[in-house]
C-alpha cells in the first residue's frame, strides 16, 4: 500500500504533532507499506521542495509562503503531481485546517480515499477562527474517514458534524520510555546556575568537560526535589498556572523547576523572563530542545511531572512521563481523562487552578510511597492501553474499512 502522509509539522520540527506524525510514518513503513510524507517548512524558499529518506520514510518538505492560501495551492498541486507519477492508495492528514483540507480535497479530486486525523488544537481552537473554519468543515465533511486521539475530541467533532469518528490513542514505545537511574553527569550539568538555557543533552555534557565552567551541582542525596515539564512551554500549556504554582510551592519548600524544551518566543517568553527576573532566587532550568531519544534521561531527573494544559489532544509528553514511571499531575482536558485515573495512576487538577496544582505537588513530594505506587500504576496503564502496536493496528483497520488491502 502506498500512503501519502500530510502534516503541518514533521521532525525535526518541535511539538507533539511532529512527533506523532513521525511515529505513524515509521510504524506504517515498518510493516512494509510505502510512506511518503509531505510537510511545509520555513527552512526552504517558497515553492522549493526537497525529498530525503528518513528511517524508511520518504519525506518531501516544501517551502511555505507568507500567505497560507499560496501554501495550500502548492501542497495540493504537489500531491496531484506525485500521484500522477506514482499513484497513492490513500491520503492521510494530521491536523484539520491545512493538511486535512488538502487531503480531503485532493482525495475527492483524484478519486482516492482520504483520512483526516484530529489532533487537538485543530478543533478546539482553529475551528473558532473564521479564516480556518471553512477548511475545518470541508475536511470533516469530505474525508473518507475521520480519526482522533481522545474521547473528548470525538464528542467535539460530532458536535460539528454527525459522522463516525474513530478513536485511536497515541502509542508510546515503552522500550525507549522506561524507568532509569538518574544520570549523574546530567544532574551536575543542570546545576550550573539557577537558570540556564542550553541546546540539548550534548551541550549539557560538554559543559562538564569545560574547566572554565564552575559547577555547583548538588550531590544526588542533597538535591532539591525536581518538578518537570516537557515540550514547548506556552500559554496553552498552562505557563502562568505552572509558574504561579511553582512560586507557591517554593514558599513552603525549595524545589527545582525543570523545563525540558523551550519557552515559546514572543509574549510567553516575555512573561517567563519577567517572572524569572522578579524571582532570582528560584531554581529554574530550561534545557532547550532535546532529542526525542534522549528524553528518558530527563524524565528520570523528575520527582513529579506536571502538565497543566488549558486545552490538549493526547499529550505525548504525559504518556512518556508515565511510561518512565513518573508521578504525574495534569488537567482534565482532551485525552488526559482517557489516560489518568485520578488518585490511582496520576492526579487531576482543574484548569487554571494554581493553588490546587501547588497543593498536589506538595502532597506528592511529602508522600514518597504513594508517589512510587502511583508511578508504577502509570507505567502499567501505558503498557496496557497506549502502545505503538495498538496505534498501528487501529490505523490499519481504518484503511481496511475503506476497502484498502493491508
Amino acid at each position: 500500500m502506498k500512503i501519502a502522509l500530510l502534516s503541518e509539522k514533521y521532525t525535526p520540527d518541535i511539538g507533539g504533532l511532529a512527533i506523532s506524525t513521525g511515529r505513524l510514518g515509521h510504524l506504517l513503513s515498518s510493516t512494509g507499506h510505502a510512506v511518503r510524507v509531505f510537510a511545509p517548512t520555513s527552512n526552504l524558499p517558497p515553492s522549493e521542495k526537497q525529498t530525503l529518506p528518513s528511517s524508511g520514510v520518504s519525506v518531501t518538505r516544501f517551502g511555505a509562503h507568507k500567505r497560507v492560501d499560496d501554501t495550500l495551492v502548492d501542497w495540493f498541486e504537489l500531491i496531484v503531481e506525485e500521484h500522477k507519477r506514482e499513484p497513492f492508495d490513500v491520503l492521510h492528514a494530521y491536523f484539520l485546517p491545512q493538511a486535512g483540507f488538502v487531503a480531503a480535497y485532493a482525495g475527492k479530486y483524484l478519486n482516492i480515499p482520504s483520512v483526516v486525523s484530529i489532533r487537538g488544537n485543530d478543533i478546539e481552537r482553529a475551528a473558532f477562527d473564521p479564516s480556518k473554519f471553512s477548511h475545518v468543515m470541508y475536511a470533516l465533511r469530505n474525508a473518507s474517514a475521520v480519526t482522533t486521539n481522545a474521547s473528548e475530541l470525538v464528542k467535539k467533532a460530532k458536535a460539528f458534524i454527525d459522522r463516525d469518528v474513530s478513536l485511536i490513542p497515541n502509542g508510546i514505545d515503552v522500550r525507549l520510555f522506561k524507568p532509569m537511574e538518574r544520570n549523574e553527569g546530567l544532574v551536575e550539568a543542570l546545576g550550573i546556575t539557577n537558570y540556564v538555557t542550553l541546546s540539548g543533552a550534548k551541550g549539557l555534557i560538554d559543559n562538564l568537560r569545560d574547566s572554565s565552567v564552575a559547577l555547583n551541582g548538588l550531590p544526588q542525596s542533597d538535591m532539591l526535589p525536581i518538578i518537570g515539564f516537557a515540550g514547548e512551554l506556552r500559554e496553552k500549556k498552562g505557563l502562568k498556572t505552572l509558574l504561579s504554582a511553582y512560586a507557591q510551592v517554593n514558599k513552603k519548600q525549595a524545589i527545582t523547576l525543570l523545563i525540558v524544551g523551550e519557552v515559546r518566543a514572543g509574549e510567553d517568553k516575555k512573561s517567563f523572563d519577567e517572572f524569572r527576573l522578579s524571582n532570582p532566587e528560584y531554581r529554574i532550568i530550561v534545557t532547550g530542545t532535546i532529542s526525542h531519544k534522549d528524553m528518558p534521561a530527563y524524565y528520570a531527573l523528575m520527582d513529579v511531572f506536571v502538565h497543566p494544559s488549558l486545552r490538549d489532544g493526547m499529550p505525548n509528553a504525559l504518556l512518556e512521563a508515565m511510561a518512565c514511571e513518573k508521578a504525574v499531575i495534569a488537567t482534565p482536558v482532551g485525552g488526559t481523562t482517557d489516560v489518568i485515573e485520578d488518585g490511582k495512576n496520576g492526579v487531576l487538577v482543574n484548569v487554571n487552578d494554581a493553588q490546587a496544582l501547588a497543593e498536589s505537588i506538595l502532597q506528592l513530594l511529602s508522600q514518597p510511597e504513594n508517589r512510587r505506587s502511583m508511578s508504577k500504576s502509570a507505567r502499567e496503564a501505558v503498557i496496557r492501553r497506549f502502545t505503538p502496536e495498538k496505534e498501528l493496528e487501529a490505523n490499519l483497520q481504518v484503511y481496511k474499512s475503506l476497502g484498502l488491502k493491508i
